[in-house]
C-alpha cells in the first residue's frame, strides 16, 4: 500500500517561509509526477506545483517566484519550499503522486492527509 505524509506546516508571519515536506511509502518501483496542492478554507483544492520525474516543474501563477518544488526521486519524496508567505497563503498542503508503480499494482492518484500552513498578517 502507497501512502502519502506530509510534514513542515505551521504558522508563519507574512513574509516568511516555510518547507514542506512529503514522504512517500510502501514498495514504490516508479512515481510519473509528485506535486503539492492546497485547498482554502470555503474553496476549491487547486494546483500549487508538479515535478515529474524527470525534473520539469509547474507552478501556479499565485505563487510562482515565491516557491520552489524539488524532489529526491532515489528516497520518494518531495518538498516545497515557500517564501514570502502571504495571508492568502493559508491553506491546507496535500501532497500527490499521480503514476505510482508498485510490484502488484499502478495507482493513477495518491493523497497526503494535507497539512495546515497558516500565514498571519
Amino acid at each position: 500500500q502507497v501512502q502519502l505524509v506530509e510534514s513542515g506546516g505551521g504558522l508563519v508571519q507574512a513574509g516568511g517561509s516555510l518547507r514542506l515536506s512529503c514522504a512517500a511509502s510502501g514498495t514504490i518501483l516508479s512515481i510519473d509526477v509528485m506535486g503539492w496542492y492546497r485547498q482554502a478554507p470555503g474553496k476549491e483544492r487547486e494546483l500549487v506545483a508538479t515535478i515529474t520525474s524527470s525534473g520539469i516543474t509547474n507552478y501556479a501563477d499565485s505563487v510562482k517566484g515565491r516557491s520552489t518544488i524539488s524532489s529526491d526521486n532515489a528516497n520518494d519524496m518531495v518538498y516545497l519550499q515557500m517564501n514570502s508567505l502571504k495571508p492568502e497563503d493559508t491553506a491546507v498542503y496535500y501532497c500527490a503522486a499521480e503514476g505510482v508503480v508498485t510490484p502488484k499494482n499502478r495507482h493513477l492518484e495518491v493523497w497526503g492527509q494535507g497539512t495546515l500552513v497558516t500565514v498571519s498578517p
